[in-house]
């Protein structure tokens, strides 16, 4: 059908680490607190996508 990619798959974990990337941000690094415990943005799946980084 056209609507499920195959090749290039982009999460919206990959979406924020690669802007933390582009912000001089550690996504790994970056906790926030909430109900007395450290949570990341990327929780632990992000990646920066650097293939379209120019």
């Amino acid at each position: 059908m056209g609507d499920t990619a195959e090749t290039g798959i982009f999460t919206t974990h990959d979406l924020h680490a690669t802007v933390l990337h582009l912000l001089g941000i550690n996504h790994e690094r970056l906790t926030y607190r909430y109900s007395g415990r450290n949570f990341r943005l990327t929780d632990v799946h992000g990646v920066v996508a650097k293939d379209i980084i120019a």
